[in-house]
Formats: structure tokens, sequence, C-alpha cells
């Protein structure tokens, strides 16, 4: 099992360039099953979940391919989609498999996805998938640890008034997906507006969708018969923009980096300058990151976009074991997502936890160790951490962070930092 090896105290200095969005790519490759025409998707990220979701979409007789090697752009042709089945083997590691389920029930009319797989951090019911897609005419089944879900008759879901009871990124592009072609009009209340949802909305205009309120919490969709081929450039990973932003922050380092879309940063942007870390936008598409001389300390509550995300709580706690004072970070968005925290406080950091908020007080000087990663974005915290420890760090199971990284530690090498792949 692969590991990395961090020799921490080295500053980082250099330009990086942000991959597409996992998030937004997923959901985009997902997409793809509701035309037999080709779907080009480019500036897609070499993470693990990709390689997931084509093996998925592979199993079904789509076929996927790349015009080059690494792949930065995928081929997507589903034009016979002969197992509508999304199989535990395949699926048990990623999540984004359930968002198999809103396209082909809306093209096929049948699908059978397995419950879905991914990081430990805490429960996230697709509860609220299956009650949208019943009240648009879907026979819903749960047994065996698979969703099966069946159109009666011809075949095709119904519009409807779906109101999530709270907020549900999957949820909301199931749901969107589904509606695309479906008979008539669905309103969706209380949607997700996170980038990656509107990233969606827009490649499913491009195919042809109908679809109002791109981007604002009520989304329309007037369903179509069907929908056609199109080629989509995936957004920047703002995930991966950010925690770069907190590797040059906590090593004082300097960084540039290109290819990322600061409109999606404003809430890590915002927490950032507030402990004193110098960050400005050079063009549309690049930021500068300067690490502040000292940070201190400011508490920070996770919220839905546009608020801070509960994707980067756990970089903002690295950042809060180097900054002067006592920060408190408030997780609301899931309830067991402080792992990490009981690993930092191995390395030296000092970190109290009650229910859904942590204390961190510092700054701490970080010591190396051995540290074991839960989940995707626990692993890049610790990455982080390790950056700035005296001596090395020994991060275990990063194949979590291979799921959303692209080549993490071949990015951060090139700026400075001693940080290798290990068996």
């Amino acid at each position: 099992m692969d590991k990395f090896l961090i020799e921490g105290g080295h500053r980082l200095e250099g330009t990086l360039r942000i991959s597409g969005a996992k998030n937004a790519a997923l959901p985009a490759m997902a997409a793809a099953l509701l035309t037999p025409e080709t779907v080009r998707l480019k500036n897609i990220p070499r993470v693990r979940d990709i390689v997931t979701m084509t093996q998925l979409l592979a199993h079904m007789d789509v076929r996927v391919e790349a015009p080059e090697v690494p792949p930065t752009d995928l081929i997507i042709e589903g034009r016979k989609v002969s197992g509508a089945e999304a199989p535990y083997e395949l699926v048990r590691t990623m999540r984004a498999s359930i968002l198999t389920l809103g396209p082909l029930v809306g093209r096929l009319g049948y699908a059978r996805v397995s419950l879905p797989g991914g990081c430990a951090i805490g429960a996230r019911p697709i509860d609220l998938h299956l009650k949208a897609l019943e009240q648009m005419g879907a026979h819903i089944t749960t047994e065996h640890g698979y969703v099966e879900a069946r159109v009666a008759g011809k075949g095709r879901l119904r519009g409807g008034h779906i109101v999530f009871e709270k907020i549900t990124v999957t949820g909301t592009e199931n749901v969107l997906m589904a509606a695309a072609l479906a008979e008539g009009e669905t309103w969706i209340e209380n949607a997700a507006r996170e980038p990656e949802v509107t990233d969606l909305a827009e490649l499913l205009i491009q195919m042809g969708a109908k679809i109002e309120g791109v981007g604002t919490a009520t989304l329309r969709v007037h369903g179509v018969s069907a929908l056609h081929g199109t080629t989509h450039t995936i957004i920047p990973d703002r995930i991966e923009a950010g925690t770069f932003l907190v590797a040059g922050a906590i090593t004082g380092g300097e960084l540039v980096l290109d290819g990322c879309a600061p409109q999606h940063l404003s809430a890590v942007l915002a927490k950032l300058a507030e402990t004193g870390v110098e960050i400005h936008e050079e063009a549309p598409d690049r930021l500068r990151v300067r690490g502040a001389r000292k940070l201190v300390a400011a508490d920070v509550t996770t919220e839905e976009y546009p608020g801070f995300a509960t994707d980067m709580q756990a970089q903002y706690m690295a950042v809060a074991t180097q900054a002067d004072g006592a920060s408190v970070i408030t997780e609301t968005i899931f309830e067991n997502r402080f792992m990490h925290a009981s690993e930092m406080a191995r390395m030296g950091a000092n970190i109290s936890i009650e229910g859904r908020q942590a204390v961190v007080r510092g700054p701490a000087p970080l010591t190396g160790t051995s540290v074991i990663a839960s989940d995707l974005r626990a692993s890049a915290s610790l990455v982080l951490a390790g950056l700035v420890a005296r001596g090395e760090t020994l991060v275990d199971r990063v194949y979590h962070i291979d799921r959303g990284y692209a080549r993490i530690e071949e990015k951060l090498s090139s700026v400075g930092a001693r940080i290798r792949r290990v068996r």
C-alpha cells in the first residue's frame, strides 16, 4: 500500500497548474448516459475516481476513449447502453456512482445501482434522491445493497415539484439529469448552488436540455424527448486550488496557481486573508499566494456554497495549527469529519473536539511521525501538516488522496516540497 514520505520545513515557491474538478467531471461523465451521441469532455483530472467511473461506464457497454495518454480528454458514446447496473465491486470506493441512477432511469426507464461507498466521514443518505425520483414516477426498491428504480408504461419519467428538505449536491445533480428527459416540467427547490452543479447544468443545456435558474436555488427544467452530443470543458478544481493556497501559506512560500477559478473560492480566500495570508488575483484564472510572517487565529463554519466548503475544513485545520491564538472550527455538513484531528494531535497539534466543534490552539511546533489518512480531504490535511513539521512524516493510506488529487506529490515536488511516494 502506497505512502507519502515528507521531509518538512521547506518553503514552497513556483507555479502550479490546477486540474479539472473531479466533482464536476464525474456527473458530466454520468450525463453522457443521457444520449446515444458522442460527448467529449475536456480538462479531465487524472484521479482514481475517474478511472472507476470509466470502468463503470464500460461495464454498461458505453464506449469511453482517451485520445492521448495521460488522458486530459474523454470521448464517451452510449449508443447502446446494454447493462443499466452499477455493481458493488466497481463502485464500492466511490460515492459518485449513485449519479448514474438519474440518467439511466431518465433514458432507459430502469436502473440498478449499488448503494455507494466512499469516504468514512459520516452518513450521506440518498433518501432525498429516491424520494424525488418516486415523485417523478419511478418505482423504487432497496434490497441486498442495491437500489432498483423502474418506470412503468413507456418508461419515461414525468415532471414534478421537488422540494429538497436539505441541500444535497448529488441529489440535485441526479434529479437534474433525470428531469432533462422527463415528460413535462420539473421544479427543483432548495437546489444546491455549487459550481459543479452549475457546470453540469451548462453541459446539459449544451446537449439540448431546457433549464432555467442555473446558479440559483430554484431550477426549472422543461423535459425534452432526446439530447444530443457536445463538447464541454470541465471547470477547475476549487478544492485542489484551495489546498495549494494553504500549502503556500503555511510554508511561508509564494505560489502562483494557474488555470483556477477565483470566483469559486470567495469564502476560502476571505478566510485565509483573515488569518493574514496575502493572496492576489493576477488574472481571471490566476492567483498568487504569499505566506504571512505571522498567521493569526480565525474561526470558521462550514456551509453549503457559497459558504466555506466542508471539503476545505481539514486543510484549514492545518492552517489553524500554525496560527497564533484559538481557532474554532464548526462542521455543519457532516457529523464525522474530524478524524484527521487525532492524527494531527500525534504530530503535536493542540486540538480539542466537542461534538461538531474543534478548537485549535496555536502556533504548535509539529514534528514528523507516522499518520493514517481516513478520507480524501483528511489525507490532504496530513500532507499539509507534514510540509511544516520538523523531521519526516509518513502518511499511510494515500489511496484516499489519489481519488481526488492529480499527482499531488509530483506537483508539490515541482515547487520545492520534499515528498515522495513509497511502499
